[in-house]
């Protein structure tokens, strides 16, 4: 929470002209400094406590189709760890009602194409979408949104390959000091 306040609420780290929220001043700092989005998403991200991002190595933001009458999508920041899992991060600056349905299909298109003709199901790796949003989007006080797959009977299970996370970041003012971490 502090982390996101710092970098988005208070832009400590650009002159008052560059937002961070804007589309190129955002793909600057995430797309071309790598520390510094691993550190935010290990911060944010809902990820096992043994399991923390070491290193990232950018990839291509556009998703093209294998075939020509496939969609098409192009998405700010696509990057994979040293754990062979994929992280999207987008930035919307305004909430739309099918924002989430590009932020599911850009996350599950990642992690289909991970598997080439003949490959094992086994080799899949896990596939965060990450979406800083300038907006609000609920009536709740929550901005902070996680989503996975679980089990409708038994929410202990829940398949966790394929997740999302949407920030709110109107709403971003932590008071838990567990928010602040």
């Amino acid at each position: 929470g502090e982390r996101i306040a710092f970098f988005f609420h208070q832009r400590l780290i650009m002159p008052r002209y560059l937002d961070p929220k804007s589309d190129l001043v955002f793909k600057k700092i995430f797309g071309q400094h790598p520390k510094l989005l691993k550190d935010f998403l290990n911060a944010v991200l809902p990820l096992p406590e043994n399991c923390v991002i070491e290193s990232l190595t950018y990839l291509t933001s556009e998703n093209v189709p294998e075939s020509p009458f496939s969609k098409h999508s192009i998405v700010d920041v696509r990057c994979l760890d040293n754990h062979g899992r994929h992280f999207i991060v987008e930035m919307q600056l305004q909430w739309i009602n099918d924002f989430v349905k590009r932020m599911l299909f850009n996350t599950a298109a990642t992690y289909v194409k991970q598997l080439k003709k003949g490959e094992l199901y086994q080799s899949l790796s896990p596939v965060y979408g990450l979406a800083l949003i300038d907006d609000t989007f609920t009536a709740e006080q929550e901005w902070f949104h996680h989503y996975r797959m679980t089990n409708v009977k038994d929410e202990s299970k829940s398949l966790d390959d394929i997740q999302l996370v949407l920030i709110e970041l109107p709403k971003l003012k932590p008071t838990k000091i567990a928010e602040k971490r």
